[in-house]
């Protein structure tokens, strides 16, 4: 992309100050903040620093180098207003040299290339649970991050009075989210104490991905100038909900303009039973994509509403897969696994990949199971991971996934869920303690 062109799009939208940066594997945007004209000088021959694909959520590498800059690409048609700084933007960039495979992005890119390449076109969105909580970064870290106060703490599921009470508050969440070129379909609150909900709105892949690690920036910085927090964490603990960030994705064939998941009859269509198959099939395997956090599976304990399989069914909220018929163009499938804390590039992939097997393979799904529990796992169907460390081993040792993102990402993301899985190796939670330190 020339610089000239950057240039005139800077001028058109009247923009001093561009934050440009990519989101890294734990989903955090690592950015330069500069100037107009020295954006530009430095777009000439733009790099940034290879370290983000090579350390973990806590900025601790943990790959081999060399450790130095790489070219970068610029994407320009990822520009949209930064709201919290006046004349300002945020634009992507990619890592373009010998770690451009290993991040994020990149993953999607290829699957959406691959629809692309068989007619298709793909509407995605997200869905993001998020707690907010009464707490500074200071007060957090003034009580060690063991006493976590709940901003409406009387909140109940869809409460009326909850929106009402805070109105100011979620109107001014909407708000910034809207400022941020973030396509919304709604805010409000959901299930639990200081809980809300996010509907984005259906756009390309590539766009919805973006709008989701945004809407997370967006929504840490809204809730901070708050004097607030907004957890991501999918589960916080006792008394506080598990929180996910499902996609809804349909597909669209690109000649005729028709949605594949639609049918006349309105029940789910043979394609979108095709993609629900191929989800069945690599999703056990490739789970670390949509789950690759100590805590992510935190969420899939015992008794909790996170489904412990790759069940499908229509309407229902206890199965992975949600689908969502009808004769009109609103079919769509629900992928309900994934937490709020996900790297929505590479969860989307994972859907968006296996889905397309199915698709390609023409590959026949199981039987639905409304009837079931999430903690029911339907005759032939494969357990998910239990823990971080089982769905890196099973992610390493999976062809499906080696074939669909790469041999190199999947061994890299692999070591990064292992890292991540031995960094709380030796830690000691305060209910631990107290059931055996007595004992």
């Amino acid at each position: 992309m020339g610089t000239e062109h950057l240039a005139r799009v800077l001028d058109e939208e009247d923009i001093e100050v561009v934050h440009v940066g990519q989101f890294d594997h734990s989903g955090a945007f690592r950015e330069r903040r500069l100037p107009r004209d020295s954006f530009l000088a430095w777009a000439r021959e733009p790099r940034f620093a290879n370290v983000i694909a090579l350390w973990d959520s806590a900025d601790t590498l943990f790959g081999s180098g060399p450790y130095l800059t790489e070219e970068v690409a610029i994407d320009a048609s990822s520009l949209r207003r930064y709201p919290f700084e006046a004349g300002a933007a945020a634009l992507l960039m990619e890592l373009n040299g010998p770690s451009r495979e290993l991040m994020p992005r990149a993953v999607l890119r290829g699957q959406v290339e691959r629809a692309a390449a068989l007619g298709l076109e793909v509407k995605a969105a997200f869905e993001f649970e998020v707690v907010m909580l009464e707490e500074t970064a200071e007060s957090l870290r003034g009580s060690g991050f063991s006493t976590l106060r709940s901003f409406a703490p009387d909140n109940k599921c869809w409460s009326g009075q909850t929106a009402a009470s805070h109105a100011d508050f979620v109107d001014g969440l909407e708000a910034i989210l809207r400022a941020s070129d973030i396509a919304v379909f709604a805010v409000a609150g959901e299930l639990g104490p200081g809980c809300f909900e996010a509907t984005l709105g259906a756009v390309p892949p590539m766009r919805a991905a973006d709008d989701a690690a945004f809407f997370r920036l967006a929504t840490r910085a809204y809730a901070r100038q708050n004097g607030k927090t907004a957890s991501f964490m999918p589960f916080l603990g006792a008394g506080f909900p598990g929180i996910g960030g499902h996609i809804h994705l349909s597909l669209w064939d690109k000649a005729s303009g028709r949605n594949l998941f639609c049918d006349p009859s309105g029940i789910t269509s043979p394609a979108a039973r095709a993609f629900i198959a191929g989800m069945t099939r690599t999703v056990p395997e490739a789970f670390a994509l949509c789950a690759h956090t100590v805590n992510a599976y935190r969420r899939f304990a015992p008794g909790s509403w996170a489904p412990k399989s790759v069940s499908w069914a229509e309407f229902t909220f206890t199965t992975a897969v949600r689908s969502v018929p009808s004769a009109s163009d609103a079919a769509r499938l629900e992928f309900r696994l994934p937490g709020t804390d996900c790297n929505p590039y590479l969860a989307l992939a994972l859907m968006l990949g296996a889905g397309l097997d199915g698709i390609e393979e023409r590959l026949e799904a199981p039987e639905p199971t409304p009837d079931n529990g999430p903690d029911d796992i339907p005759e032939g169907a494969i357990r998910l991971p239990r823990t971080l460390a089982e769905a890196a081993a099973r992610l390493t040792g999976s062809a499906h996934a080696r074939r669909l993102f790469g041999d190199r990402f999947v061994s890299h993301f692999a070591r990064i869920c292992e890292v991540e899985d031995q960094s709380l190796a030796r830690a000691v939670s305060a209910q631990e303690v107290a059931r055996y330190l007595e004992g």
